[in-house]
């Protein structure tokens, strides 16, 4: 039908409005520091058809909801709930992201959907927090709950609820949570259905129909049309599993672009892991995966400020096709093997996407980021209560053909670090620094983006816990960037691996904690030197990463040596050669047997 565009800008405003207020509603009556303060949690909006309407942030799905309970048995103040990774058709990727989903209905009919899922703080499982690094089946990691109904007709499902907060060890917060997103989600599809009674169904769903169609072709004639035809393969590695010793977990995309779509190859990936790092990710045609990747192909817009408008809902979902291999790979696990520490495999895949697009593209994509890991600290505080302090902290992003990284970004929208106070006023430790980790970011004419460095005291023996990849392997750097800095943990100097459970720390010792930087773009020796004198000044660089990295002698901390700068240049240049296309770091070398690239770079 012809849309009139004044009401099709009013229904998309509408949806972007909902979805923020619900998210808002969570955030302001949540219990737990995950989700009220780091905010690691979303809401999405979906069409009676199961399409996610609302592009600013990923969501899990409605499918397997509609699967067991058909829309016709649904009632106004249900609410359902899943969390179980192996019945989510690749919507939930591991125990601890809780979802909740209320149907929305106009004239007695389903029309929508209001979902919002979150990471929250404990679902039982082997050890606090559900996340066991050396868990070798899904059954050690938590309560798993298929799709039910958690509210009917407005009424809690207590026996249910109580069964998993009984589950938890923080049941209040967890009790609490769930409140606030049912809540949340129930008056967010109350806000819906006023949509649908001031327009009426066939002109709102007529929107809905041209959100989408708009998406599509945008996506077809702005991004698609910047890669060549033509196949290429890529691929990048998780470096541990938290069971077998560290090796190189492959994760492959062979990217064929036709005139119509991009068809995605996971052939090649490795078989799946004996511990946590598996993600179940081939079901409903990779539906999830597809909307998960399809925001790096946003970086080749004309613009920063284009790939900034433009979102992605269902929309990119008929442009993409996806090949999975047989069951019992990374990707394609089989029941129970275990995936609370899926972020190694899906997270890696936004960069083997990215990093084939750079092959096609001649390097156009940004270097590679890896911009979240779980860190925390667990035990007893002093009037014995037990308690859970855990974080995700951000890293920096790749430098982009344009710009540098940025530093200590989320990839969660609007998540964010526990605030210091906060922290300090809570749990038994004192924050000693939190800032940007000097020379974390990789060198190129475009620098990495930095990591945090953030330290922790301990007043209260205790025990550290970690769910962390990159802590061998690095961001890559492209087009001659060189790789950024691995994550690293220290507790009085004894180095942590990256999965880590319950390492014991005695009250006054300091956890240091160095986050990922992201890779460079670009030869280092092209970048400008009064930046990377601005870099010295500001605390990014050292001086002696200033010369070493991007061979630049300064005067003082500042001033750049213009004829010291010239010679040592091109010194370095002799030595070094041309800079490879990709730079996986010195870990790569040492899990590979001394190799500096793979074949597919």
């Amino acid at each position: 039908m012809n849309t009139d565009p004044i009401v099709l800008e009013i229904v998309e405003g509408t949806l972007a409005s909902v979805e923020r207020e619900v998210e808002t509603a969570i955030a302001r009556t949540a219990r737990s520091p995950m989700i009220r303060d780091a905010h690691d949690f979303r809401a999405g909006i979906h069409d009676r058809r199961l399409r996610k309407l609302t592009g600013r942030s990923y969501s899990a799905l409605v499918q397997p909801i509609a699967r067991d309970f058909p829309l016709d048995t649904m009632r106004p103040g249900d609410v359902f709930f899943h969390n179980d990774v192996y019945l989510s058709e690749g919507g939930i990727g591991h125990l601890p992201d809780l979802c909740v989903t209320v149907p929305v209905f106009h004239d007695g009919v389903v029309v929508a959907f209001v979902q919002a899922f979150g990471h929250h703080d404990d679902i039982g499982g082997s050890v606090p927090g559900s996340m066991p690094s050396h868990a070798r089946s899904v059954f050690e990691e938590g309560l798993m709950v298929p799709p039910i109904r958690l509210w009917d007709q407005g009424v809690p499902n207590a026996a249910a609820i109580k069964i998993m907060t009984r589950n938890s060890r923080m049941p209040d917060s967890l009790a609490g949570d769930l409140d606030a997103e049912c809540s949340a989600c129930l008056m967010g599809a109350r806000r819906l259905g006023e949509l649908f009674d001031r327009y009426g169904r066939e002109t709102v769903e007529g929107c809905f129909d041209a959100i989408l169609d708009n998406t599509t072709s945008t996506f077809r004639t702005e991004i698609l049309a910047k890669i060549p035809d033509g196949t290429f393969t890529w691929e990048d590695y998780a470096e541990h599993d938290g069971v077998d010793p560290p090796r190189l977990h492959t994760q492959r995309i062979t990217l064929t672009k036709t005139p119509e779509k991009i068809i995605i190859d996971f052939t090649g990936t490795s078989p799946q892991a004996k511990g946590p790092i598996n993600h179940a990710g081939d079901y409903a045609d990779g539906v999830f995966l597809k909307k998960w990747l399809a925001p790096v192909l946003r970086n080749l817009a004309d613009t920063p400020e284009r790939m900034a408008e433009l979102d992605v809902n269902e929309g990119v979902v008929p442009l993409i096709e996806m090949i999975f291999p047989e069951k019992g790979t990374l990707l394609t696990p089989i029941f129970p093997a275990p995936t609370n520490a899926r972020t190694f495999v899906i997270l890696r895949l936004l960069g083997v996407l990215a990093g084939v697009l750079a092959k096609a593209t001649g390097g156009r994509m940004p270097a590679d980021q890896e911009t979240i890991r779980y860190t925390g600290v667990h035990g007893s505080d002093a009037g014995g209560e037990p308690y859970l302090m855990r974080e995700v902290l951000g890293g920096g992003s790749g430098g982009r053909y344009y710009a540098d990284g940025e530093d200590t970004i989320h990839v969660v929208p609007d998540s964010r670090n526990i605030p210091v106070e906060f922290a300090e006023a809570r749990w038994p430790f004192i924050v000693e620094r939190l800032g940007l980790a000097a020379d974390s970011g990789g060198a190129g004419e475009f620098r990495g983006g930095l990591g945090y460095d953030k330290h922790l005291r301990m007043l209260r023996d205790a025990h550290y816990m970690s769910i962390a990849d990159r802590s061998i392997l690095s961001c890559w750097g492209v087009n001659g960037g060189a790789a950024g800095r691995p994550f690293l943990v220290t507790i009085d100097g004894r180095e942590m691996e990256g999965l880590v459970d319950a390492e014991p720390v005695k009250a006054g010792e300091v956890i240091r904690i160095r986050t990922t930087g992201g890779g460079g773009w670009g030869d280092p020796l092209g970048r400008d030197p009064g930046r990377v004198a601005a870099d010295v000044r500001d605390g990014k660089v050292s001086s002696a990463g200033a010369r070493d990295d991007y061979g630049v002698v300064l005067i003082g901390e500042t001033q750049v040596d213009e004829v010291a700068t010239g010679q040592l240049r091109a010194r370095l240049l002799a030595e070094r050669g041309p800079a490879p296309f990709f730079d996986r770091g010195p870990g790569y070398r040492l899990l590979s047997g001394g190799r500096d690239r793979a074949d597919v770079d």
